[in-house]
């Protein structure tokens, strides 16, 4: 029985421990209502969303389609013909298919490579042609058609065999993959997930709790993504990092809680006293570590990008259920177990021929004992190995992952391959500047100026106007697809900037911003890949000062009220940047740089890191991380309100909490690392990224750097300002 208690946790307990059944009940209809609704989120999840909302390149390119009836396209077909066919039969047959596309009520436009003056949509081996194809319609009624057009024109037609890049056939790959790879994922991660429970949890009742937890907040959350796509889009990557986070964090909280309920148990208190004190401690830094967590996620809000936003909803959801779920049905499931709670241990000889001094526990202790005598030498090696780590960071060039996100294997990443390799792809994707109502038929003198100072930019090789063409500041012949006509109309005039380069990388951004800064005759408009990257490099760049101090400042009060210290807190956010920058590092070096490829697979390397999942990566690592730092410092904090000694109160309070951020970290990095083997680039950075963030800080960080900075600052740790404690004193009043 649970003794009454007139606190909030208290009565907690004793609601779940009375009401085991209806709680039961209530999880079985709310898993089965949110799988109901969310089994089919799949097909209203979106792809992109890496554009700012409102950026100028969108409203250039909307702007430049209703003017001119042009723009970027969104489906290249690449036609192969087999060997030794003439090129008459080529030519029959592919026009057919052009024919066939131009008929589609959805297609805009349509470039053939066999109309008289398209040479550069042929290969400059000759052996393959490109049939560029742009829809009518929003995001989705183009990803839409694009699917459509790709299942009835890619195969092979006659003698000829059509794959497909562009835009719609990267979604539509990475739609098939992400499905794919999260079923992949969890075949992977199950079962050795499920071995590692069983060791972590002793007992097959105790191992099974977290997958429930887990189970219902994933269910949760496709019900609330599926809610969540009828007021904004959301990024299809939303469900595979999902059901990782949700996992990972049901596993951290569980572990948590059982931990403490057995620790009390052992100490011959009854289920319902041990219950109620699990509750009142355990159960308190799960909601604070969840609340920290969602600080954290909540800071992408801040960016104006749809991808970055949909994730941190979709995240912060999850972890709101997974600790909801966590304080609902595990105290529930405790008290309904009793005593069976430790039954079904596969490894109990194993346990108590082990069992005695050195045990896990006692290994903790020694362990902080040792760095405790010796802060030092122990954190200095360790520093250094983070700041080696860290290293690569230095070298980062940021920019947005195009069709190479996909795996060399995949078709569309062959067909793009091919093109880059064998076409001159700066001709098909060029960048336009709008003149909106500037008439260049009465004044063409200005156009033809501008025209020649922006063709001696740097990177770029040819402006094409109404005015003629211009390379490095003089007139050339036009290519033959140039119409000069074509480039102005009675209130408007737009030139088309071919540029050497990668648009999606540092230097395709710096060319948009000199096109910006170079004086028109007119105000002009951008429009292209180059200005979509300097829209959102400026987007995330100009708000991440806000972003970094919020979630600094929220997270730093939380750390605040938990700790009643201003240096403890100070501490965790310095101790959680060495691990980011170790984490960042790593990544850097794996993927930018292409180092280790039998860790990585068979990857595309670009020499780029995407900047949005950077920027997401930082967000759940510094959430993640800060879980474990709430874990110990809890029960630090606890100890030295208990005894009033620094060093007693550490080595008891990491004896007692290492085994469970450590075996939390193991199962997360087990759950990550699956991610990890997703083909798809983005997934493989970001399960690669979590998986060293989490080991790094529930190891070196928190087993040795977080002791040796509480020895270093002694006393100075619990130092707060005389008002800042008489309020905090007065808040906790009335806790045991």
């Amino acid at each position: 029985m649970i003794p009454p208690g007139r606190n909030v946790p208290a009565r907690w307990a004793r609601f779940t421990a009375r009401r085991g059944r209806w709680i039961a009940l209530g999880a079985v209809l709310f898993a089965a209502a949110a799988l109901l609704l969310g089994s089919r989120v799949a097909g209203h999840l979106s792809h992109g969303g890496w554009t700012p909302t409102g950026a100028p390149s969108v409203a250039a390119e909307q702007r430049l389609a209703d003017t001119f009836g042009t723009g970027s396209e969104h489906l290249v077909l690449v036609v192969r013909a087999d060997g030794h066919t003439a090129e008459r039969r080529v030519a029959a047959h592919g026009s057919a298919l052009v024919r066939a596309l131009r008929h589609d009520h959805r297609v805009a436009h349509v470039a053939s490579p066999w109309a008289p003056d398209e040479r550069r949509l042929r290969a400059t081996d000759g052996a393959a042609y490109a049939i560029l194809v742009r829809f009518h319609g929003s995001d989705s009624q183009v990803h839409a058609a694009g699917a459509d057009v790709l299942r009835r024109t890619t195969g092979r037609h006659g003698p000829l065999t059509v794959t497909a890049a562009g835009e719609s056939a990267v979604v539509a790959e990475t739609e098939r993959l992400s499905d794919r790879d999260l079923r992949t994922a969890e075949l992977i991660a199950a079962p050795v997930t499920f071995a590692v429970l069983l060791l972590a949890f002793r007992s097959l009742p105790a191992a099974l709790l977290p997958v429930a937890v887990g189970a219902l907040s994933v269910a949760g959350t496709m019900a609330g993504l599926r809610l969540l796509t009828s007021l904004l889009p959301v990024s299809l990557l939303a469900l595979n990092i999902t059901t990782a986070l949700g996992f990972g964090l049901a596993v951290d909280y569980s572990l948590l809680i059982v931990a403490r309920y057995r620790e009390q148990r052992a100490t011959g208190r009854s289920p319902g006293q041990a219950l109620a004190t699990t509750v009142d401690t355990a159960g308190r830094t799960v909601a604070v570590s969840a609340l920290t967590v969602c600080l954290a996620l909540a800071a992408l809000l801040f960016f104006p990008l749809p991808l970055l936003r949909s994730l941190a909803l979709a995240s912060i959801m999850v972890t709101v259920l997974a600790a909801a779920t966590t304080l609902i049905l595990i105290p529930a499931a405790l008290a309904a177990l009793g005593d069976h709670l430790d039954r079904w241990d596969p490894l109990r000889a194993v346990r108590r021929r082990r069992a005695g001094p050195a045990t896990t526990a006692h290994l903790w202790r020694r362990l902080a004992h040792y760095v405790l005598r010796r802060p030092l030498t122990t954190a200095l090696p360790v520093l250094l190995a983070l700041a080696a780590l860290a290293a690569p960071l230095l070298g980062a060039r940021f920019g947005i992952h195009d069709d190479r996100m996909l795996p060399p294997t995949s078709a569309t990443a062959r067909a793009s391959a091919l093109l880059r390799h064998h076409f001159d792809v700066a001709e098909l994707r060029p960048a336009a500047l709008l003149l909106p109502g500037y008439q260049v038929r009465t004044r063409p003198g200005p156009v033809a100026d501008y025209a020649r100072r922006a063709s001696d930019l740097p990177g770029v090789r040819r402006v094409d106007a109404a005015t003629g063409s211009y390379r490095h500041g003089r007139p050339v012949p036009p290519p033959p697809h140039i119409r000069p006509a074509a480039f102005a109309t009675a209130h408007s005039t737009r030139l088309s900037v071919v540029a050497d380069g990668d648009p999606l990388s540092p230097d395709g951004a710096r060319l948009a911003e000199r096109l910006r800064a170079l004086p028109a005759p007119a105000p002009v408009q951008v429009a292209g890949l180059n200005a979509r990257m300097a829209d959102t490099t400026e987007a995330i760049v100009s708000r991440l000062p806000t972003v970094l101090a919020t979630i600094t400042a929220t997270v730093f009060l939380v750390l605040l009220l938990l700790t009643r210290s201003l240096l403890l807190p100070l501490k965790a956010l310095l101790l959680n940047a060495l691990t980011l920058a170790a984490t960042l590092g790593t990544v850097v070096h794996l993927f930018q740089e292409g180092h280790a490829p039998w860790l990585t697979g068979d990857i595309a390397v670009t020499q780029i890191t995407d900047l949005t999942v950077l920027c997401l990566m930082f967000s759940i690592a510094f959430g993640l991380s800060m879980d474990y730092e709430i874990f110990l410092m809890a029960r630090i904090v606890e100890e030295h309100r208990r005894t009033g000694d620094t060093r007693t109160a550490t080595a008891v309070g990491i004896e007692h909490t290492a085994r469970v951020f450590t075996a939390a970290a193991l199962i997360v990095a087990v759950v990550m690392g699956a991610l990890a083997a997703s083909g798809l680039l983005a997934l493989k950075t970001i399960g690669t990224g979590l998986a060293v963030a989490v080991l790094l800080d529930a190891t070196l960080v928190r087993a040795v750097l977080v002791p040796a900075f509480i020895r270093l600052a002694g006393r100075a740790n619990w130092w707060l300002p005389r008002v800042t404690a008489r309020r905090g004193r007065c808040r906790s009043a009335g806790r045991p």
